[in-house]
């Protein structure tokens, strides 16, 4: 049978989940099958509700006798380790562009990537369906950037498909009525992209590029074959640093739809899933045991952004959670290092304490909020970044910061990004919206996507990516935000809460259970300022004439997991539970928080 290994790279939000499921409906596979519902890939519930894939997934078509092994990768910058590892299981890659958009940042990351690894890439410009849209634009900005990454001339002669993944169609010119489904894809995808030069002939060569936990055969991992015949039995496992050591593999998987299928065996140039190796890793080799060969070790990234995991000691501890103890976090801590290798996990300063490292804020918050779901209480601080020293002298993590913000709001950003030690790199402007880059410290977007949201009300895309370690850019002064803090223990109520409101904005609603030390809003000065939400209306016989019309309570700030991270200063906690997310000081009385100054 022959065989493709293809990856699908893009931007967030370009198309690349609906494009697989295209793919799959039209697919000899599933031809008979009806596939029900939209991002069939996206499997996890928060992929869904974010509309970002967050796990790189492996999926197998058949299309005219061939098989065509099918990796979707995140398009988050957040995620991108996983990108970087597919690139080895793959030998070409579809590269989906949005026909308005063009390239964006995390299309230029993974692009070099598969750039560098020498793969054939077909380019895909999807949307096409856009009323705005402008194919030939995009089409020449995509063969810059390929010159601008150094791709070689096999590379930038692409061919080139337009598609409307939503409608299932595609085709070689950019005409929407001549479309009738996505069969020009996958011809394009069988003449393009080159059968994997793989030597069956050869000793046992199995590359390990990710790993995973399987409930019935417990840790799993996903690699390639890279020579020879690989079946179940002993084998010789080659660990990052070179040891080997004897092994025994029970269960070889190959791919079929969105099935693993057991398997006897898989020959070079195949992409399996093998159990029975507890202490796998990824970038390890499994090789022949009578002469065991090791591949090049892939590099794991890493984090670069760190927060401290506490059990959670607020008043209303353990009434809405149901794992709240030391050992129920540091147990889920352990089970997620099983599968995200980007992730660190080191004991903090006390037992019940835990620093959680990872590549950014949105990393780390997907873990919380998976934990939150699935029952945990737990409280977070403000996420750090984390600095290095290399060769005596001190480095932290940049980022490259792409923004699009109407024109009217770009002074603002460029003000505020400037003060937080960031360096414009390029502005231009479009149709009324001004398209920003910048070079910043990891250190200066923390906190600032808040402000970035409530700056442009809302209409400003921001997008970030990692470029590595610099030398310390220097301390640069933000202005504080001063805190609402709660008086006192018991139910918030209209009329304390409409005098607090007088004194900057609120996040909680009238009703609400508080405790001292909680914080309910935010000072519209820098300092923290202590108010009674509780306080209730004496009542009297005695009353004026339009007493009580006026007032009234206006709406209050939502805080979302994500937002109450990003508020927090380096005294306050964000308090999770399955119910609720609440921001408060880490002391909670007024003459403690005094005290530690």
């Amino acid at each position: 049978m022959d065989l493709r290994n293809i990856a699908i790279i893009a931007h967030v939000d370009h198309g690349k989940t609906t494009l697989v499921d295209s793919l799959l409906r039209q697919s000899d596979t599933f031809k008979e099958k009806t596939l029900e519902g939209d991002a069939i890939l996206d499997s996890n519930p928060l992929e869904r509700e974010r509309g970002i894939t967050i796990l790189a997934k492996n999926i197998a078509v058949s299309y005219n006798g061939t098989k065509i092994n099918i990796v979707d990768t995140p398009g988050h910058a957040d995620f991108g380790g996983e990108v970087e590892r597919i690139m080895n299981l793959v030998d070409g890659a579809l590269l989906l562009v949005d026909a308005k958009e063009g390239p964006m940042p995390q299309t230029r990351f993974v692009l070099k990537k598969a750039i560098e690894a020498g793969h054939r890439i077909i380019v895909v410009v999807n949307k096409i369906d856009k009323p705005d849209a402008r194919p030939d634009w995009v089409v020449d900005q995509t063969f810059d950037l390929f010159a601008t990454l150094g791709a070689s001339d096999r590379q930038q002669d692409f061919p080139v498909i337009f598609a409307s993944a939503k409608q299932g169609k595609a085709g070689f010119e950019p005409d929407l009525a001549k479309m009738t489904d996505v069969k020009p894809l996958f011809d394009t995808i069988i003449k393009e992209i080159p059968e994997p030069k793989a030597d069956v002939t050869g000793t046992l060569q199995v590359s390990v590029a990710n790993v995973g936990y399987d409930q019935f055969k417990g840790k799993t991992a996903l690699g390639r074959v890279v020579r020879g015949i690989f079946k179940p039995g002993n084998v010789a496992w080659i660990n990052r640093d070179g040891k080997v050591a004897a092994a025994k593999v029970t269960s070889l998987m190959l791919f079929d739809g969105f099935k693993k299928v057991d398997a006897e065996q898989a020959l070079a140039g195949e992409i399996v899933s093998f159990a029975g190796i507890e202490n796998i890793n990824i970038g390890e080799t499994i090789a022949d045991p009578a002469n065991p060969e090791a591949l090049p070790v892939i590099k794991i990234e890493e984090p670069t952004v760190k927060m401290t995991f506490g059990v959670n000691t607020s008043p209303f501890s353990g009434k809405e959670g149901q794992y709240t103890t030391t050992r129920n976090i540091k147990e889920r801590l352990e089970r997620e290092l099983q599968n995200d290798v980007a992730l660190r996990v080191e004991p903090g300063t006390s037992a019940e304490q835990f620093i959680v490292s990872g590549r950014g804020e949105l990393h780390l918050a997907i873990l919380i909020e998976n934990m939150r779901r699935e029952g945990f209480e737990l409280q977070v601080s403000r996420p750090q970044v984390i600095f290095k020293e290399v060769d005596g002298q001190k480095q932290e993590p940049f980022e490259e910061v792409s923004i699009e913000v109407p024109e009217g709001n770009s002074g603002t950003v460029i003000e505020k990004l400037g003060k937080r030690k960031g360096e414009m790199k390029d502005m231009r402007v479009e149709n009324g919206m001004a398209y920003l880059e910048f070079v910043i410290p990891t250190r200066g977007l923390i906190g600032f996507r808040n402000e970035f949201m409530m700056d442009t009300r809302g209409q400003g895309i921001l997008n970030t990516l990692l470029l590595g370690y610099r030398p310390f850019a220097g301390d640069f002064a933000t202005t504080p935000h001063g805190s609402l803090v709660a008086h006192e223990t018991g139910e918030s109520n209209s009329y304390g809460l409409i005098a607090a409101q007088e004194r900057g904005q609120l996040f909680i609603g009238a009703g609400v259970q508080v405790y001292e030390g909680m914080v309910v809003g935010q000072n519209a000065k820098p300092d923290d300022l202590v108010v009674n939400v509780c306080k209730e209306k004496r009542l009297s016989n005695m009353r004026s004439k339009g007493d009580g019309v006026s007032d009234g309570l206006s709406t209050p700030r939502s805080m979302l997991l994500e937002e109450a991270i990003e508020y927090i200063g380096d005294d306050e906690l964000v308090e999770i539970t399955p119910k609720s997310i609440r921001v408060r000081k880490m002391y909670l009385k007024d003459f403690e928080r005094k005290r530690n100054g």
